[in-house]
């Protein structure tokens, strides 16, 4: 067996003295892991760094092995990465998010959402919200998407200010404001809208306690988990005054 792709590092694991297992968020391939021969030599450690994207080529003698890893480098950010605790906190929160997926399972739009993320994750101005939008893309990849198109007491398209906890639909505000206190706050920048307006710390804030509330409830608590710790530190970093 044997394939070729591009992918993004988000995990590391020793293996034996010289290797290293790299979990990789490929393009065509989802989340994959392999053993990278020689991993931790002085050669192949700058490249293998979470935040770097690689080429690889796996072999396996069949599909369900492990299999190994050639990596060669495609884009190195983690000279920029591990001088930002921005970036640190950002790197070790994409990872996470992309573990709730099955592994080996191909997600090629979020491919291309994880290396923009990766590409901008010591950017106060953009990254925050670009991790938000990343949470979104992994609840719809996984079944749980909001529907932010129409109200869903109306289906008015304008005004929509809120989402329902319930349904996770969005909300109109003259629909929704009589439950203002048990409704979601829908940021503009999160239906994609904000005519260029900067998106404000408070807009943030409510993309993830949206994000949040849906994470919880459709995916960490039915499997039994708590909120990963990557979430809690990335939000306490972005809460950092400037």
């Amino acid at each position: 067996m044997e394939w070729r792709d591009e992918g993004l590092i988000i995990g590391l694991k020793r293996h034996g003295e010289t290797s290293v297992i790299a979990e990789v968020f490929t393009r065509s391939h989802g989340r994959h892991m392999g053993i990278v021969r020689g991993g931790r030599s002085h050669r192949m450690q700058p490249l293998l760094q979470p935040g770097n994207s690689i080429e690889i080529v796996w072999r396996a003698r069949i599909e369900e092995h492990l299999g190994t890893f050639t990596a060669e480098p495609a884009r190195q950010r983690a000279a920029v990465i591990m001088d930002s605790g921005l970036a640190l906190q950002g790197i070790n929160l994409v990872g996470a998010c992309l573990r709730l997926l099955p592994e080996r399972d191909p997600h090629e739009a979020l491919y291309e959402t994880a290396e923009l993320i990766a590409d901008h994750l010591s950017e106060i101005a953009i990254a925050p919200a670009l991790m938000v939008r990343l949470e979104l893309a992994v609840l719809q990849e996984l079944g749980f998407g909001l529907d932010l198109t129409q109200c869903a007491a109306s289906g008015a398209r304008e005004d929509l200010v809120y989402v329902s906890p319930k349904s996770g639909r969005a909300v109109s505000g003259a629909a929704g404001k009589p439950f203002h206190e048990r409704m979601l706050a829908l940021p503009e920048f999160v239906k994609g809208a904000g005519d260029g307006k900067p998106v404000t710390p408070g807009n943030i804030a409510a993309g993830f306690a949206l994000t949040g509330y849906f994470l919880e409830r459709d995916v960490y608590l039915p499997r039994g988990l708590p909120m990963p710790e990557a979430r809690r530190a990335y939000l306490a970093e972005i809460a950092k005054p400037a």
